[in-house]
């Protein structure tokens, strides 16, 4: 029997950056809320465990493993499995690791009948892909990718001018986001030479273009260059461009690159421009027109929609974590608020068609595996372009992939 009392248990899988900055923050701010029950956190090693600890003092959480009786050196890179057994029948699994490692955590939970959010990218292959959307639609587990910018009210207006045909058809577009050296040496010195600023970041605005035209990929072609980061030991791409073309014979040019100067006045240089016959969008998604001089950080870009800490109004003495980086995390506990609740006291079949039922209703506008495909394969023909020193990629109707 489903005794759901409003309050999900939530697992992270995962305890750098974005956990620390954004998805713990959300976690214990909707635990505040009496949204969330019982917390655990999956890492790589106690030691991760232990500084969480100390990052969140006045937040209880449950660690795998535990330092205390681990120890905080020794590594346990299949732990997660023994958090997703332990995982209460309305638990969900929020899966942050680095991105080749997602595939194995996000097919572990749905195997164990547990919704997940994952970090996007959904996974690095297409065929890794495949085979979560075959599992997950099987089994009717709810699987989002956080595509957060698809929650920038930035984005959002572009796409309802252009579903309402003020942009007119799309002729081309422009995207850029760029972050500093420290992320590839410091923040993610152990994979990056695995992944690549597209697909850590690029991949952002190949589903904004998806997510606001409806178009699908057709082909592209992609360029790396390899001069800073291997001057530092690391055989990882400094900066990586693809132009895209659509479906409809429209292109979208991507630039991405994470060795930037420390000193900028943001971490994130980001914006997107967009042609069409009846219309144009330009955004500085960098510059919101907010800045702040400090002696602390000197002149900075202030970007108060992502993800900020406010004042709380419900709980004096306390921030309230605000922003498009916020609200697609929520969106996804929500959904799966909602979906345990209409299936509460249902048998397993009753229960499935119902999960099967919501989940479809919900596909236009998430980032459920079928549109999380998209920015999949257009990572995947990305490296694989980039790698071959700039050769043409094509798209077939499932998004797989070859050399033209």
């Amino acid at each position: 029997m489903n005794h759901f009392d409003g309050k999900l248990d939530v697992l992270l899988v995962g305890g750098g950056m974005i956990s620390r900055e954004v998805i713990l923050p959300t976690i214990f701010q909707e635990q505040r809320y009496g949204r969330i029950g019982n917390v655990s956190i999956s890492t790589l090693t106690g030691g991760i465990i232990r500084e969480l600890q100390q990052l969140f003092p006045k937040n209880k959480f449950k660690g795998y493993p535990d330092p205390d009786k681990y120890g905080t050196e020794e590594k346990f890179p299949d732990m997660f499995r023994d958090a997703i057994r332990d995982l209460p029948e309305n638990g969900v699994v929020v899966v942050a690791t680095p991105d080749h490692l997602h595939t194995p955590v996000i097919m572990a939970a749905i195997e164990a009948g547990r919704h997940v959010i994952v970090e996007k990218p959904l996974c690095l292959k297409v065929d890794e892909a495949h085979q979560i959307i075959k599992a997950a639609e099987e089994k009717g587990i709810y699987v989002l990718t956080d595509y957060h910018k698809r929650h920038d009210r930035s984005i959002r207006a572009a796409r309802y001018k252009y579903r309402r045909g003020e942009l007119g058809e799309m002729l081309h577009g422009h995207a850029w986001i760029e972050e500093p050296k420290y992320m590839a040496l410091e923040v993610f010195k152990d994979w990056c030479e695995k992944s690549s600023p597209f697909e850590y970041i690029g991949v952002h605005y190949a589903d904004a273009y998806y997510f606001v035209t409806g178009l699908k990929p057709k082909r592209l072609v992609a360029f790396g260059q390899k001069k800073f980061l291997p001057t530092k030991g690391k055989n990882a791409y400094d900066a990586v461009q693809a132009t895209i073309e659509w479906e409809d014979g429209s292109i979208f040019f991507i630039q991405t690159s994470w060795v930037n100067n420390p000193k900028n006045s943001a971490m994130t240089n980001q914006g997107m421009q967009l042609l069409g016959t009846m219309g144009e969008y330009w955004a500085d998604h960098k510059d919101r027109n907010t800045h702040f001089v400090t002696e602390e950080k000197g002149y900075e870009d202030y970007n108060p929609n992502f993800f900020k800490q406010y004042d709380s109004f419900d709980f004096p003495g306390e921030v309230d974590n605000v922003g498009y980086g916020y609200d697609s995390i929520v969106q996804g506990f929500n959904d799966i608020r909602r979906i345990v609740a209409a299936t509460r006291g249902l048998s397993e079949q009753e229960a499935l068609e119902v999960r099967k039922k919501i989940i479809k209703e919900m596909e236009e506008t998430r980032g459920l595996p079928r549109q999380a495909l998209i920015g999949v394969a257009i990572n995947n023909a990305v490296r694989m372009s980039a790698d071959a020193g700039g050769k043409f990629v094509v798209f077939d109707e499932d998004m797989n992939i070859r050399f033209e």
